[in-house]
């Protein structure tokens, strides 16, 4: 595995990824039956700011404080944003960090297991064994969780559909592969048939526009229920950024969700721009019937 996420944990990939989450599992929760909550690229759980500029075999350029580091302290932020910034001080401060600047940073399952009542579940998968070692530890004692040493997409089969007939799927790979937006068709075409009414979100780079679109277009060919882009760019394309921007696609989204998400991927393009030229996105894949 090439990627460790270490390095990029806590930049404004994941602020935009984790906020969104939160505000996800707050409109599903207005239902009082339980869900799951199935991870299917969980990670290790957990992440130290300070290896972040550490690199395998030199120094390199820690990516939070453009991300967490820029809402650390902020005031006037709204209240999507504060919620996820409290969650974030509360984990940092759980783990022993007393400085003035963060340091333990939750990936989305930690961010889950705040979020999740009595009568939720949750199951991460993980497939590399380092870091599904490491899940392991940090959810030992975790009541109703399970951890899994399993391919995500496998998953999608496995775990659906669950015995609360809800869930909230979060797809989140690391797009390490050339062949990742295909697998994540795959695997949607596969959860969409054992579980029509779920709430799948799917993350993915803003790199190459092209290939965004082909998978949109060939989202849309699957026949999903309604199903919205939510993306958030930092900088124009003049900018010259490796990854200016990401995004997240919500199939079966709660109800009016895009005018939750909009604000706040607006208030995020102006706290977290390194450039001009960025801004938030809201487009419908698929339109509400």
């Amino acid at each position: 595995m090439n990627y460790r996420h270490h390095f990029h944990a806590g930049n404004f990939s994941d602020v935009m990824k984790h906020v969104l989450l939160l505000q996800l599992f707050g409109a599903l929760q207005k239902k009082e039956k339980g869900l799951l909550y199935l991870d299917t690229h969980a990670g290790r759980g957990s992440y130290d700011l300070s290896a972040a500029a550490r690199g395998d075999t030199r120094t390199r350029m820690a990516e939070w404080p453009d991300g967490i580091g820029r809402l650390w302290s902020k005031a006037g932020l709204s209240a999507g944003l504060r919620e996820y910034v409290e969650l974030v001080r509360q984990f940092d401060h759980d783990r022993g960090n007393r400085d003035l600047v963060p340091c333990f940073y939750p990936g989305s399952p930690w961010l889950a297991r705040f979020r999740a009542r009595s009568q939720d579940r949750l199951s991460l998968c993980e497939k590399h064994p380092e870091e599904y070692g490491a899940l392991t530890e940090e959810f030992r004692y975790s009541p109703r969780t399970t951890v899994q040493l399993m391919d995500g997409y496998i998953a999608l089969r496995a775990a659906l559909p669950p015995i609360e007939r809800r869930a909230l799927v979060l797809i989140d790979p690391a797009y390490e592969l050339q062949n990742e937006f295909q697998l994540t068709l795959d695997g949607l075409r596969e959860g969409l048939a054992r579980l029509p009414s779920a709430c799948f979100a799917i993350w993915y780079p803003l790199t190459e526009r092209a290939r965004v679109e082909q998978f949109f277009a060939e989202l849309s060919r699957l026949g999903p229920p309604a199903t919205l882009a939510l993306e958030l760019t930092i900088a124009g394309e003049r900018a010259g950024l490796k990854m200016s921007g990401c995004g997240l696609v919500v199939i079966n989204p709660p109800w009016h969700f895009d005018s939750i998400a909009g604000p706040l991927l607006n208030e995020l393009a102006d706290v977290l721009a390194q450039d001009s030229g960025g801004g938030g996105v809201v487009r419908w894949i698929v339109t509400e019937k």
